[in-house]
Formats: C-alpha cells, sequence, structure tokens
C-alpha cells in the first residue's frame, strides 16, 4: 500500500458562480446608485431652485466619497474580515440613502451623496478581494467576466427605472430605491457571504497599511494595470456626470428617454462580456486586452469627431461610448487579475487602491469636465485623452519581463 497519497486540494469556500452572483451586487451598487440619479439630476436643478454646478457637485461628491473610502475599506477588510466590514459600510450607505431622500436643500444632498459614496465603495473593494481570497489566474478573469456580465444588467437598465420612477412619482422616489437596494445588500452579506480571511488586526495598523499602499505604488505590474482600469472605468464616470446635460439639455431627450438611450451604453458593455465569456477559453484573457484597446480607440476618435462635426446627436454621442463600452469588457477581467494576483497577502489594500484609481479617474476626469464648462466639448477633450492613457500604460505594461507571468501564472491557487 502506497503511504505516499498527494494532497488533496481543498474546494473554494463558495463556489465561483456564487463568488460572481454576490461579488456582482456588491460591486453594481456603486453604479446602480449612479445611474439611477443621473436622470433626475436636470428636475433637481429645478426643485431646489439652484445651479447645473451644485447639481454637479452632487455627482462629483459621490465619486470623492467612492474614491476616498477605497483607500480604507480594503485594508480594513484585511484586518477585521470581508464580511463585517461589508455589512458595516452598507449601514453608512442605508443611512445615507435616507438622509438623501429627506434632503431640504442642495446642500444636505450633496453630503448625503458623499457618505453614499463612501458605503458603495466597500462593494467593489471587497468583492474583488473575495475572488482574488479564494481564486487567481484564468479562474479569477471568468470570474471578472461573469461580474460583468450580471453587473451590465443592472446598469443598463437602472437610468429606464430611474427615468420612470422620476416622472411617476418625483425624484425623492429614486432615493427609496436605494434605501431598499441598501438592505437587501445588508441582508445577502449577513447571511450568504461566506468569510474568507482571518481576522488579523496587524494588517490595520497605520504603519502598516502605509508599507502595503507603498509597496503597491512601487510595483509597475500593479500600478501599469490599474491605471489602464482607470482610464476606461474612470472614463464612464466621468461621462456619468456629462450625459444627462448633453442627452436631455441639448439633445432634447425627456427623462425617461434619456434613461432609454444609456442602454446603448450597457448593452454594448453587456454583449462585450458575452464575447470574452466565449473567447476567453480560446485566446486566454491576456490576449483580449489589445483588441478591447482597439475599440477605446475607435471610441474615442469618434467621440471627439462625431459631435463637433455634426452636431449633439443621441447617435453622435452614444455610438462612440458603445464602442468604448465594449473595449472596457474586454480588458477589464485580464487587468483586475493581473492587478491583484501578486498580492495574496494584501488582497484588499490592492483592491482598494486599485479601485480608488478607477474612481479617482472618474473623479478628475469629471473636475476637468466641469472647469471646461461646455458639455459637448468637455466629453470630446476629456474622453479621448483617458483613452490615450490607457493606451500608454499598456504600451509600458507590456514591456514588463514578467507580464505574461503575472496575468497567467502556471497554476490556480486556492486559499482557504
Amino acid at each position: 500500500m502506497n503511504m505516499m497519497q498527494a494532497p488533496v486540494a481543498m474546494p473554494p469556500l463558495m463556489s465561483e458562480r456564487r463568488v460572481a452572483i454576490i461579488g456582482a451586487m456588491l460591486v453594481a451598487l456603486g453604479p446602480v446608485s449612479m445611474a439611477l440619479y443621473t436622470p433626475a439630476m436636470p428636475e433637481i436643478v429645478r426643485a431646489f431652485g439652484t445651479t447645473e454646478a451644485a447639481v454637479k457637485l452632487t455627482l462629483s461628491m459621490y465619486f470623492a466619497g467612492f474614491a476616498l473610502a477605497q483607500l480604507f475599506c480594503g485594508p480594513l477588510s484585511d484586518g477585521f474580515g470581508r464580511r463585517p466590514v461589508t455589512v458595516a459600510f452598507m449601514g453608512i450607505y442605508l443611512i445615507a440613502s435616507t438622509l438623501a431622500l429627506f434632503s431640504p436643500n442642495v446642500h444636505v444632498l450633496i453630503a448625503a451623496r458623499f457618505l453614499q459614496g463612501v458605503g458603495a465603495a466597500a462593494g467593489i473593494a471587497i468583492s474583488r478581494a473575495i475572488v482574488r481570497d479564494l481564486f487567481t489566474n484564468e479562474s479569477s478573469a471568468r470570474i471578472m467576466n461573469l461580474i460583468g456580465i450580471i453587473l451590465a444588467i443592472g446598469p443598463a437598465f437602472s437610468p429606464v427605472i430611474g427615468g420612470v420612477t422620476m416622472e411617476l412619482f418625483g425624484w425623492h422616489a429614486i432615493f427609496v430605491l436605494m434605501v431598499a437596494f441598501g438592505a437587501v445588500i445588508i441582508l445577502i452579506a449577513t447571511f450568504s457571504l461566506q468569510e474568507t480571511v482571518t481576522r488579523d488586526l496587524s494588517r490595520i495598523r497605520p504603519m502598516a497599511i502605509l508599507r502595503s499602499y507603498k509597496s503597491l505604488l512601487a510595483s509597475r505590474s500593479f500600478m501599469y494595470p490599474s491605471l489602464m482600469l482607470g482610464g476606461t472605468v474612470g472614463a464612464l464616470y466621468t461621462l456619468a456626470t456629462m450625459l444627462p446635460f448633453v442627452l436631455i439639455e441639448r439633445v432634447g431627450l425627456t427623462a425617461t428617454q434619456f434613461g432609454l438611450s444609456m442602454l446603448m451604453q450597457s448593452g454594448s458593455y453587456f454583449f462585450g462580456s458575452l464575447a470574452v465569456r466565449f473567447i476567453m477559453p480560446k485566446l486566454g484573457s491576456h490576449a483580449l486586452v489589445p483588441i478591447g484597446l482597439g475599440f477605446v480607440v475607435l471610441g474615442s476618435i469618434a467621440i471627439c469627431a462625431l459631435p463637433l462635426l455634426f452636431g449633439p446627436s443621441f447617435y453622435t454621442v452614444m455610438l462612440p461610448i458603445a464602442s468604448y463600452a465594449v473595449g472596457i469588457a474586454f480588458v477589464t477581467p485580464a487587468l483586475t487579475t493581473a492587478a491583484l494576483a501578486p498580492f495574496p497577502h494584501m488582497a484588499g489594500a490592492a483592491s482598494s487602491l486599485s479601485g480608488f484609481m478607477q474612481m479617482g479617474g472618474g473623479l478628475l476626469g469629471s473636475a476637468v469636465a466641469v472647469l471646461i464648462g461646455e458639455p459637448i466639448l468637455a466629453i470630446a477633450t476629456v474622453i479621448p485623452t483617458m483613452g490615450l492613457i490607457t493606451v500608454l500604460c499598456w504600451l509600458g505594461f507590456r514591456k514588463l519581463p514578467d507580464a505574461a507571468r503575472i496575468v497567467r501564472p502556471p497554476k490556480d491557487i486556492t486559499i482557504s
């Protein structure tokens, strides 16, 4: 009898499908909270008797809260655990949504939106950390792709739901939906999410967090893919600030029509993610990045040229954005995996900093767009610039000697 037996691999705490579904709901909280809200922005200007700049600030402050909280929620989950930190931040989101619902003026709404961003930040940071806790390499890319497919559904219909809800019940009803969504997420995190890390409070000491971030910032293997995600995903966040005023105020769409028009963006991302699902097993996630960048470049050129040459219309604005969205679907699985793969010991911190750079890209792009003022000119300037930054970072990433190893390591690693 052979006494030397190969060790039996322990199954992950949660299946790929379960992680993808829970992860998608956590990740969707941020974009859904933004997409539900955007159709109401012009109406809120009139309701509070304020300016477009003040209402745009409610979205910019949402980005700011989301981006800043990214720096804390991931490391906190490394120390306290994924589940309790998720529940705590979702509680912040729920309280902030209630505050927004009863806002007496735009100043309170700005504060509430900032706190909403803080609460929603845990979704993107912790969900990706959970994926890294349990899976890596192509398994991780598959889950990221499945999260993207599920994620596309929520933001795709959120502008429609937001527009219809506002026209039927007023803008306050949009925040009622957010309160309900926050409550559902808390229940899911409490009863369905398994803890994937061991509680270790030494990880949340200030010097430990600073050392983690210093290590990440010094790693080109982390910085290049994270900056690329900031240039692509961040561009969508930037567009969210400007599109309501382009399509509603300039093109003349109603709030409901605006919501329906956003289906082109989310639908393009959805079909791009489905295409990735079929192509990735044949080519690998790494090979899909140049294809995605081709769509990003095409969208960048078109969004710069078409509205300026032919004037703003549904097609001259949304067709370029659709191309950009397809490109994001192709690059996200590989880039997210590449950014987190080398750092299993601080997956929360890595996910947080990467998420911060995505939201930071959106915040910076939105700030520049607001400074430019004219929404058509802002979109035609900021979005192509972010696309150019993405391509330059990819050229730098390709030159790294270990790029292929980081994106596609030889074996899956299961961490329990």
